[in-house]
């Protein structure tokens, strides 16, 4: 289907009732013409997009099949999925929504739908969405944005440095983003007392410098005023709080992070009382169950936009009076918000996450000009043509997704192991059975600045260590306790896992080589994404060699995970 650009305004006209009293019903109805259409509402409105992970073009990207909530999280959102997610919110199986929410029937869909996201869409969006509201509009950028592409890797970021001051992001946070380490972390962003080449503002209230020891110095500003549509709003960014930790220190030397929501008490107590804000927001990269608990305990935020796990939910779930808002990854969706705000309050809101179907809404002329300027030199290198899969490819989820299985085994054949380690990362797109895996393909999942892997002897406890470390990051019940990513994910190896049991507890019946795991015995293991400097090739070359040989790959699709008490 061919939607002119008279059309897609036409779209965005179409009130209909979308975003409106009951969004469920909204959804379950909705094709994939008016999935993107809203009312407008209010004197402000935040739009809001995060974890895009460098994908300037459209991607498939398939949800996660699995996704455990420990105690009181079970059964609610985001800890839902396929079925019971659809069910939750109302939506039709087979939809346009369905498709871009779940998991179910994801190459059928992918084929019907096309793909989702791409800078170029995004932009036709966001400059509609200005046109409409002059002067009432923001665009927040939640970070992860920098990283997760071949292009980010090789031009030191400044591709998608070009793009989100093409696309006009005004305000926006970090995580991955210091994986280039904090000296081009500055050239870029500044800091809290000068500009980088960053055409908006860069906030992080919980970055400190202690090279004179605790508590240290603020390294950016910790917030920004801006005035929309009659109303004065501020906006306190939160980066990462574990990026030293789930990260090499390397990169951010002399540095603390944390959550610190005492200080953020602080500034929100700032905004209100000193400089007499009408609403507050939080631009976080927390993850979501950390927002939920942080909602709890920070009074006085309105709204808080968040990023890191990943999470495209339909509606906000309200923690008191704060709105707490996922607007997933890799470009698939933007969120509206549109807030009625009058002396000193929110009075009212709207909000749609969007689906950015790239089919059903056209490229921005002048974005797509950008993103061919930045991939021209790489394009022949990029569309070098590795191998085909015959099923799906994908990483999303607590555990082994089938990328992560082409990872590991090579890594595998190259060191000649009999287990391997692959980080659990929530970044990399999908690619549909039959679809061409290019040498791009496999940077989505592999593109980092720390990408040397190892070899070296394990025993089985050590393994086993690894793992319950892992775990408890994952499903600690204490939200402030996890930082970040998914179940590593673990070659040669099948064990059992019991989320709800306590630290160190979670993992047994492991079998490597199909024999029980002993305790004292060494195991040869390879892994990537080392905390530490290794010398070994970076995994995207051992990942392109080993497509390059295998050239069709036919892999076991069976779970090697057996999960218990869930």
């Amino acid at each position: 289907m061919e939607v002119t650009r008279r059309d897609f305004v036409k779209m965005l006209a179409v009130a209909g009732g979308v975003g409106l009293a009951d969004p469920r019903r909204a959804w379950a109805a909705m094709a994939p013409e008016k999935l993107m259409g809203f009312e407008s509402y209010g004197n402000v409105t935040l739009l809001h997009m995060t974890d895009s992970h460098a994908a300037l073009l459209p991607v498939y990207f398939r949800e996660p099949d699995t996704l455990l909530g420990i105690g009181g999280e079970k059964g609610k959102p985001p800890f839902l999925t396929g079925q019971t997610f659809l069910d939750h919110y109302g939506v039709k199986p087979g939809s346009a929504a369905a498709y871009a929410l779940a998991h179910l029937d994801f190459v059928e869909l992918a084929q019907r739908y096309g793909r989702m996201g791409g800078y170029a869409h995004i932009a036709t969006l966001v400059r509609q969405v200005r046109a409409e509201r002059p002067g009432k509009t923001l665009l927040l950028d939640g970070g992860d944005t920098l990283q997760g592409s071949a292009t980010a890797l090789w031009t030191n970021a400044e591709d998608m440095v070009q793009a989100i001051n093409q696309l006009g992001v005004d305000v926006m946070c970090p995580h991955w983003e210091f994986t280039y380490g904090i000296d081009r972390v500055k050239e870029i962003f500044g800091d809290k007392d000068k500009r980088g080449s960053f055409t908006g503002e860069f906030v992080a209230q919980n970055v400190m410098d202690v090279t004179w020891g605790p508590p240290g110095e603020p390294v950016f500003k910790p917030y920004v005023i801006r005035e929309l549509g009659g109303a004065r709003i501020g906006i306190i960014g939160q980066a990462f709080p574990y990026t030293p930790i789930s990260h090499p220190h390397r990169f951010v030397p002399d540095l603390s992070f944390g959550i610190r929501d005492e200080q953020a008490q602080k500034w929100v107590d700032e905004l209100r009382q000193k400089q007499k804000v009408d609403a507050v927001i939080l631009l976080s990269h927390n993850g979501i169950a950390v927002d939920l608990k942080m909602a709890q305990r920070v009074r006085g935020i309105d709204a808080i936009l968040g990023g890191h796990t990943h999470d495209g939910i339909p509606e906000p779930i309200k923690v008191g009076q704060t709105l707490v808002i996922n607007s997933g990854c890799h470009g698939k969706f933007l969120s509206r918000l549109d807030l009625d705000v009058r002396k000193g309050r929110v009075a009212g809101f709207r909000f749609k996450l969007i689906p950015v179907l790239s089919s059903h809404i056209p490229a921005d002329a002048e974005m797509t000009a950008l993103i061919d300027k930045v991939r021209a030199p790489y394009a022949q290198r990029l569309a070098e043509n590795l191998a085909v899969s015959d099923t799906l490819l994908y990483r999303r989820g607590n555990f082994n997704g089938t990328f992560d299985e082409v990872i590991l085994q090579a890594l595998m054949q190259h060191y000649d192991t009999q287990v391997a380690f692959s980080p659990g990362f929530r970044w990399g797109i999908s690619l549909l059975p039959g679809q061409m895996i290019t040498l791009e393909d496999a940077f989505t999942h592999t593109a980092l600045t720390y990408p040397n892997t190892w070899s070296r002897e394990m025993t089985g406890a050590e393994i086993k260590t690894i793992m319950e470390d892992v775990a408890d990051n994952l499903f600690n019940p204490d939200p402030y306790y996890r930082q970040g990513g998914d179940m590593v994910r673990v070659g040669g190896v099948t064990y059992t896992i019991d989320p709800t049991r306590k630290a160190g507890e979670r993992i047994g019946d492991l079998t490597i080589g199909g024999k029980p795991m002993q305790a004292d015995k060494r195991y040869k293991a390879a892994g990537w994404a080392s905390m530490g400097e290794v010398d070994g090739p970076p995994v995207y070359d051992v990942v392109a060699d080993h497509l390059r040989h295998v050239k069709t790959l036919r892999l076991d699709t069976a779970s090697r995970v057996r999960v218990k008490g869930a």
